[in-house]
């Protein structure tokens, strides 16, 4: 761990970091930031590691410019007023993916939709800039842990998890953005945060919804027991693949098969396997097969997370619903 001065040196320091693959530490208006490449899954499967995060929650994708957030994000009226209102500042809208969207899927949890906001503090905006990468980051702390506001307390907490903190003194606001759902017909009330839910209200025009309990936010994956589901059916701890399966391998030792197969890690690095693991669901789920079969992935480090994810996609679905005229 290298802890640097927010001077132009330092930035130098920490945007060459993150444009390699690295972890960095930022100061937010909010709270201090663990970003990364929010473009290279494997640098955001480091975040959850650093972070002992027991689950894959999407996370939040900083940017420096309304025009970077378009090239992720559709913005509709509803936001760009919101932008117009709040940006920069403490405040994430969770839009619709664009189709050619570049951020990983490890970022959104393989969802359609990405959270997104331009933070206000001048370091971070510089830290965007100088890097020139949209960067992925949640707070800069060990899971469960007090949210950071200072360096020293992210050194106290990850110190040699990640590769550089980046000391640009204590965050402003000392709580988490306001955050927002825009992805349906009613603006929705995800998180409380740095923006007051009424202000918000008045630059819509429209009272706000609110769903802020776990079992029914779709944004944050893992709180539904069918979820991150392909079409195909998912067969979990396979030693051998049947015919007409597809395979999701890990390690080495691949059983035989004909049908089409993805590896997630022929070395056995749990890490790559978490930045393969929801775009190698899409890409043999997009091959046709009925049914996939998955390798036995140890339960250690971010396998937790993997094997949660994964049960989840094996889940029995819910039966299709009559929905009328």
């Amino acid at each position: 761990m290298r802890v640097v001065k927010a001077d132009p040196e330092g930035l130098c320091v920490a945007a060459a970091a993150l444009k390699a693959g690295g972890l960095v530490a930022f100061p937010t208006e909010t709270v201090y930031g663990l970003g990364a490449d929010a473009r290279d899954g494997r640098a955001v499967a480091r975040i959850y590691e650093a972070k002992g995060r027991p689950s894959f929650n999407p996370l939040i994708v900083h940017v420096a410019a309304d025009a970077e957030v378009a090239g992720l994000a559709v913005l509709d009226a509803r936001a760009k007023a919101l932008a117009a209102a709040f940006w920069p500042g403490p405040l994430t809208l969770v839009l619709r993916r664009v189709p050619q969207c570049p951020v990983s899927d490890l970022v959104t949890c393989g969802l359609e939709t990405i959270a997104v906001r331009i933070p206000s503090h001048p370091v971070a905006l510089a830290l965007i800039r100088a890097a020139g990468v949209p960067v992925a980051a949640p707070s800069a702390n060990r899971s469960g842990h007090v949210s950071p506001t200072t360096a020293a307390h992210v050194a106290a907490d990850l110190g040699a998890r990640i590769d550089v903190i980046l000391d640009g003194g204590a965050s402003e606001v000392g709580v988490e953005s306001t955050v927002v759902d825009l992805s349906g017909a009613e603006p929705v009330l995800l998180r409380p945060g740095g923006v007051p839910s009424e202000r918000i209200a008045a630059a819509l025009g429209q009272p706000l919804g609110r769903r802020l309990d776990e079992e029914t936010r779709p944004q944050s994956p893992g709180q539904l027991a069918s979820h991150y589901a392909p079409r195909a059916a998912v067969r979990l701890d396979a030693r051998a693949v049947r015919p007409g399966e597809a395979l999701l391998a890990f390690g080495a030792d691949t059983p035989p098969h004909d049908g089409p197969c993805i590896n997630l890690s022929p070395h056995g690095d749990l890490v790559e396997a978490a930045a393969n693991l929801f775009a190698a669901l899409r890409q043999l789920d997009a091959a046709g097969v009925g049914s996939i079969a998955v390798a036995t992935i140890p339960g250690t480090g971010l396998g937790e997370a993997i094997n949660d994810r994964l049960r989840r996609a094996a889940a029995p679905r819910p039966a299709p619903r009559d929905e009328g005229v």
